[in-house]
C-alpha cells in the first residue's frame, strides 16, 4: 500500500458523475485523508478530463478500477456507482480488508425488499454486516463499521424530518412526503426526462406513490411501506432538495421544542423558526428543518443539497466517523450564497 505517514490513503471508483466530483472536492482540501485512487470503468485518463472544472488544481490519472489495485492504494474507498456494479466491487473489496462507503441503493435494504424494487442481489454475506449511514440514527455503529451504505437523498431529507415526531404520531395514520429535487440528482447522463427543454420552466412529478426511494424511507423509520406516501418532483435548478413532510398527531404538542431537543447535539441538522430553503444549505453538509402544527395535523420541512448531505459530504461524513475522526472533519459548512 502507498503510504502518506501523516494521512488515510482513501479512493473513489466512480469519478465521473457529479457525486465523483463532489468526493473529488471534498477528499483534495481533507485534513486527514489522502486521495491516492480515482477511477471509473475505463481510466486513461486526468481528472480534469472528465471534469475541466478542475482543472490547474487537481492533475490526478484516473486509473481502470480494479479490486487488487484498489486494495494496494487504499484503506478506504468510496463506490459512486450505479446499484449492481457497485455490489460486485464490495464483496472482494471486503475480503481484502478495504473499508467501503457504498453511494448506491445496493445495501441500504434488506433483501427481500431491495430485490421487490432493484434487482437480484448478489452478495447476501454483507448485507448482515452493512451499516446505514445516517449518522444522527447510528453514530455509535458507523464507528466500527467496515461497509457503509451511504443513504439515498430523498430518504435522508425525509428521514430526518419524520425522526424526532414518530413517537408522536398517530399509529397507522398516512405520512405524506411532498419533495422536489433539482436536476443534478438525475445524474450526469443525459435522458428524455432531463432535457433542457423539458426540464426548463417546467415542474412534474415522477413516479408517484411508486419511487423506489419510498421503501427505504418506510423501513429505515419502522413502518409499513403502504403507509408512505411519497411523491418526488423534479424541479429546473441545479441542485437542492426540499420535502414537505405531513403527520398525524395525537393532540396539541410543542413541535418547534421536540425538533430542537431532539437535534441539539447533532452539528449538521439546523433547527428553524423559519420556513427552510435550499439555497441556505447548498454546498453545505446541513439539513435545515421547520416544524408547524394546525390541529392534529404537523407539517415538516427539511431542506439539503442533493449532491452533498444526499451522497457525497454524507459519505465523507460517514467515513470521519468510520476511521475514528471528528464527524466534522473537512467539511465545509459555508453555503453556497447568493
Amino acid at each position: 500500500m502507498s503510504v502518506n505517514s501523516s494521512k488515510i490513503n482513501v479512493g473513489i471508483v466512480g469519478a465521473t458523475g457529479y457525486t465523483g466530483l463532489e468526493l473529488v472536492k471534498i477528499l483534495m482540501c481533507h485534513p486527514s485523508f489522502h486521495l491516492n485512487y480515482i477511477a471509473n470503468s475505463e481510466g486513461g485518463l486526468n481528472i480534469n478530463d472528465l471534469h475541466p472544472s478542475l482543472n490547474g488544481v487537481c492533475e490526478q490519472e484516473v486509473r481502470k478500477a480494479d479490486v487488487n489495485d484498489i486494495a494496494l492504494h487504499c484503506e478506504l474507498v468510496f463506490l459512486a456507482l450505479p446499484h449492481k456494479t457497485a455490489m460486485a466491487f464490495v464483496k472482494p473489496l471486503m475480503a481484502k480488508g478495504v473499508k467501503v462507503v457504498d453511494l448506491s441503493a445496493d445495501y441500504r435494504l434488506p433483501k427481500d425488499i431491495y430485490e421487490e424494487f432493484y434487482t437480484e442481489h448478489t452478495d447476501i454475506e454483507n448485507l448482515n454486516h452493512v451499516v446505514y449511514g445516517l449518522p444522527e440514527m447510528f453514530k455509535e455503529e458507523l464507528k466500527s463499521a467496515k461497509l457503509v451504505a451511504n443513504p439515498g437523498c430523498f430518504p435522508t431529507s425525509a428521514i430526518l424530518a419524520l425522526l424526532p415526531f414518530m413517537e408522536k404520531r398517530v399509529d397507522g395514520t398516512p405520512i405524506i412526503i411532498d419533495a422536489k429535487t433539482g436536476v443534478s440528482g438525475a445524474g450526469k447522463k443525459l435522458s428524455e426526462v432531463t432535457h433542457f427543454v423539458n426540464v426548463n420552466d417546467n415542474l412534474f412529478a415522477y413516479n408517484p406513490l411508486t419511487h423506489r426511494h419510498a421503501p427505504e424511507i418506510a423501513q429505515k423509520i419502522g413502518v409499513d411501506f403502504d403507509e408512505v406516501n411519497f411523491v418526488p418532483h423534479l424541479i429546473p435548478l441545479t441542485r437542492g432538495m426540499i420535502s414537505s413532510v405531513y403527520i398525524q398527531v395525537d393532540g396539541e404538542i410543542d413541535a418547534f421544542e421536540i425538533l430542537k431537543e431532539f437535534y441539539q447535539d447533532k452539528p449538521f441538522v439546523r433547527v428553524s423558526k423559519k420556513p427552510v430553503d435550499m439555497k441556505n444549505v447548498a454546498g453545505t453538509n446541513f439539513c435545515d428543518i421547520y416544524v408547524k402544527q394546525k390541529n392534529n395535523t404537523l407539517f415538516i420541512s427539511s431542506a439539503i443539497d442533493n449532491l452533498m448531505r444526499g451522497a457525497s459530504s454524507q459519505a465523507v461524513v460517514n467515513a470521519n466517523i468510520m476511521m475514528g475522526l471528528d464527524e466534522r472533519s473537512g467539511i465545509s459548512n459555508i453555503a453556497y450564497v447568493p
